[in-house]
Order: structure tokens, then C-alpha cells, then sequence
């Protein structure tokens, strides 16, 4: 049985700093969502940055997610606009928001996040808005209270402006990028001492906002230490990875010595 809490509280958690661990869906199918749904994992996050999910396919996988009582987060290829209102009209419980490098990207991407003025615009005919069936005032109210804003931190350039992006108000928590901040510090490995001092920083700059911190990490070991330095959202592996190592542990059994 998974031990997850309903859409509508994932942010709650978040906020509060939770030890929440969830996975990447690269797979654009609803039945790969269907079985994460039955795991026990937190939450899960569609990647349509890297993976190839169109807007049918989304809607598909945000369609099982809900159906499942599985937090959703979207991570959307860029920033923009029309990709986050799709999203959220969409029911996603929240999105990722890839290469936030200043202040002002994060405010407007909080902005667009969220109804209000020049804010995230108004359709009562989406699956988020339960098709016409809440009045306007009552969707509204929800959808703000509830739409989860993650700002991903992953260039070298977001750092001298972390203590501003972190204090934006609407952004949840920042997710840090840990291979793309290693390529953009020009390092080789995300253990580079520049990439762990970088990491840590942008972890002291979140608390210091009270915002929560995400991360991928390779391991559940580095996610323990991670958590001690103040970190909360893991986002682990995938489901291509829960594959690949499924098959891997397979052969492993089967090509050892037969058990006694």
C-alpha cells in the first residue's frame, strides 16, 4: 500500500520540509503511471524536459497520476508560459521549472504559476478547474493554494543571485541540478569539491528563505547526506532505471550459483 498523502497536500508537505522521495517518468505511457501509482513512492515527476511527451501523452500520464492519488510534477521543457498553464490545466500537481538564473525569472515563473493579475490564465473547462463543476472563486482558491512551484537550479550564473531567487514568494522550493551546475562550473564530477561547495550554498540560501530544497542524487546514501545538510525532495532514479537495474539483479541471480 503506498504511503503517500492526496494531491492537494503535496505542497503542504513540501512547505514543511518533509523527507519526501519520488521518481523521474521518462516513459510517455499511463500504465508505467498506473504501477509507480501502486509503489511507495511521494510523488512523481514527468519529465517532458528530456523525455519525449507531447501533450497527449501528458495528459495521459497526469490522468493516471490523479486517478492513482499520485502527486504529479511536471518538469516542462522551459520556463514558459503556455507550457506551464498546460500543465496545470492539465491537473498537474505542480511543475518544474528548469534553468531559473535570476530573480526575475523566478517571479515571473511564480507569477505564471498562479491566477491573478498578468498571472496564469483562466479556463473552467480543464480537468484542474473539474470541468466546469467548481465555481470560479472556488478554483481559483484551490488551484493557488495548492500549485506546487519548484525552481530548478542548475548555471553557474544562478548562484551570485540564489539568496534572490530563493526569497521570491510563490516559488515552493529550489531543485538543484546537480549535472548541469557541474557542467556549467566546467567540472568533471558532481563530487567536485566547486559543485559540493555550490550545492551547498544554494541548500544554506534555501533555509535561510525557509524554502525546501530537491535534488537527484545517484544513490540513497548521498540523498542521506544531503538531508542532513538540508535538503528534502529526492527525486531518485526512473522508471527506466527501475528496469534496467530489475533485469540486471535478474541476471545476476540467474547466472550465480543455484541456491542451496
Amino acid at each position: 500500500m503506498r504511503l503517500t498523502s492526496a494531491p492537494s497536500t503535496f505542497r503542504e508537505r513540501l512547505r514543511r520540509h518533509e523527507r519526501l522521495l519520488g521518481t523521474f517518468l521518462k516513459t510517455p505511457h499511463p500504465t508505467i503511471v498506473e504501477v509507480l501509482g501502486l509503489s511507495a513512492v511521494d510523488c512523481l515527476c514527468i519529465d517532458a524536459e528530456h523525455a519525449p511527451f507531447d501533450r497527449g501523452a501528458l495528459d495521459l500520464a497526469i490522468l493516471a497520476a490523479r486517478a492513482g492519488n499520485l502527486p504529479s510534477l511536471v518538469r516542462v521543457s522551459r520556463a514558459d508560459p503556455a507550457e506551464i498553464l498546460n500543465a496545470l490545466d492539465l491537473g498537474a500537481t505542480g511543475v518544474v521549472l528548469p534553468h531559473i538564473a535570476t530573480a526575475a525569472a523566478a517571479t515571473a515563473a511564480a507569477m505564471n504559476c498562479r491566477y491573478g493579475p498578468g498571472g496564469r490564465g483562466y479556463a473552467g473547462s480543464t480537468r484542474a478547474a473539474a470541468y466546469t463543476t467548481r465555481s470560479l472563486a472556488d478554483n481559483i482558491g484551490c488551484a493557488n493554494a495548492e500549485a506546487t512551484v519548484v525552481a530548478q537550479i542548475e548555471d553557474a550564473e544562478a548562484l551570485s543571485e540564489i539568496d534572490a531567487i530563493a526569497a521570491v514568494d510563490g516559488i515552493d522550493a529550489l531543485f538543484i541540478g546537480r549535472m548541469d551546475l557541474t557542467v556549467s562550473l566546467g567540472a568533471n564530477s558532481p563530487n567536485d569539491p566547486v559543485v559540493v561547495s555550490a550545492v551547498t550554498a544554494i541548500c544554506t540560501a534555501a533555509r535561510r528563505a525557509g524554502r525546501a530544497v530537491g535534488m537527484f542524487t545517484s544513490t540513497v546514501q548521498e540523498a542521506h547526506r544531503w538531508f542532513d545538510a538540508g535538503a528534502s525532495l529526492f527525486l531518485l532514479g526512473s522508471d527506466q532505471q527501475f528496469i534496467l537495474d530489475g533485469a540486471k539483479n535478474l541476471r545476476a541471480g540467474f547466472d550465480g550459483p543455484a541456491p542451496g
